[in-house]
């Protein structure tokens, strides 16, 4: 086995979000509290203390629900155990000049979707998108899986119930679920990542399937980002192959569900997209992408800001 999941020393993550998925307006709204409070040397009691629960209109458990899907999506971050602090990413989106305060375009859903699933950080997601070794799997089966691997790398803490709860909390994230006539309004505000259409229920009720393929409404930018993200945390060279981008864990391949023919065709596009800057290469029969630039968090970033010009006010499907 490959990838963080297996190295030692990692620290599994199960929970956090006390059982509420992302909604809508959450992390605009953690952006704003942090970005109002940032100037003070220790913030977080300001931030997330008593009186967020007036101030954000929801109860205790869902503040600090806010706060993990603000801090997992890398919209802020913590430092310290005193302070917050919005981050560059934060700032594009949320900012004085925001991109997307309010997630309307696809390219925001599918560049928080790359922020939980590609790091491995949130152990389920990380493991689900790039482990899973099946299309289709019952609720059951992916909870057992879990569990055997947190056994298998000795975890410590790690209870069946928690994983479960973080199941059920990844499986809302990506999958619509059907109205009812008993459906309350709250419980029907789904996450915006249903959007993407990753996930989708098949056959009986705890049935699901990963949806592999093209994903049209991914622009160049957020999957130029990705790439270059990926291979910052990769390796330093200067080359980097077909195989990992398709294949290895945290890859834009495995995080996007592309097969291979989706994968070739979006880095055989890269050479007009990016004007050079990268480059796919198949000399000798090797088949890998080169780049003339060094990367960094701002230079992947930049990337980001062209899909929103490009491609304004396209609904994900």
């Amino acid at each position: 086995m490959r990838g963080p999941l297996y190295q030692d020393g990692y620290s599994p993550q199960f929970s956090g979000h006390e059982t509420f998925p992302l909604r809508y307006g959450w992390l605009k709204k953690a952006f704003d509290r942090v970005a109002e409070t940032e100037d003070q040397d220790e913030n977080r009691t300001a931030c997330w203390g008593d009186d967020a629960i007036a101030r954000f209109g929801v109860g205790k458990n869902m503040v600090a629900s806010i706060r993990h899907w603000a801090k997992a999506t890398g919209v802020i971050e913590e430092p310290s155990y005193h302070s917050v602090r919005t981050t560059e990413l934060g700032r594009l989106l949320f900012g004085w000049s925001a991109l997307d305060p309010y997630m309307e375009n696809p390219t925001t859903l599918w560049l928080i979707h790359w922020q939980l699933a590609s790091h491995a950080t949130r152990t389920t997601w990380f493991w689900a998108f790039n482990h899973y070794p099946s299309v289709t799997f019952e609720r059951d089966s992916l909870i057992k899986k879990l569990d055997r691997l947190a056994k298998d790398r000795n975890w410590s803490r790690v209870a069946i119930t928690t994983i479960r709860n973080d199941v059920a909390c990844f499986i809302r994230t990506y999958a619509a679920r059907p109205l009812s006539g008993r459906s309350v309004h709250d419980d029907a505000l789904e996450s915006p990542l249903t959007e993407l259409g990753l996930i989708k229920p098949v056959g009986k009720k705890d049935g699901f399937r990963f949806v592999r393929g093209p994903k049209t409404t991914l622009s160049d930018g957020v999957f130029i980002y990705a790439l270059m993200d990926f291979w910052s945390r990769y390796t330093n060279a200067s080359t980097l192959s077909f195989e990992a981008v398709a294949h290895a864990p945290g890859g834009p391949g495995r995080v996007f569900l592309f097969d291979e023919n989706d994968v070739a065709d979006r880095l055989s596009a890269l050479d007009d997209a990016t004007g050079g800057v990268l480059r796919w290469s198949e000399t000798a029969g090797l088949k890998q992408v080169v780049r003339n630039t060094e990367i960094d968090g701002k230079s992947a970033r930049a990337w980001i800001r062209r899909d929103y010009f490009a491609r304004p006010g396209k609904e994900a499907a």
